[in-house]
């Protein structure tokens, strides 16, 4: 169990260096859903991993960092259904 939650940790870290590194490079919008995506599953990732190792500083601000992409995405997800509504209507 172990090796899964360093391997899940390892990966959460490396998917928000990605997204910050594509933000910074401007080939991401920082307000576009891919990055709060990346954000939401790398932060998550990194929560898991944090607080099975103990490190409650690291998890609790990881578990924020989640709850934040998770309400972006829900954003998202909102906006595009109403949007589908819209045009059915």
């Amino acid at each position: 169990m172990s090796t899964f939650i360093t391997i899940l940790g390892t990966g959460g870290a490396i998917a928000l260096l990605i997204g910050y590194g594509m933000v910074s490079s401007s080939r991401l919008s920082g307000d576009g859903l891919a990055y709060q995506a990346i954000n939401l599953g790398g932060a998550l990732a990194l929560a898991i991993n944090s607080g099975y190792h103990g490190a409650w500083p690291s998890a609790i601000l990881n578990v924020i960092w989640t709850a934040i992409g998770a309400l972006a995405v829900g954003k998202f997800i909102a906006k595009r259904a109403a949007a589908r509504t819209a045009k059915g209507a």
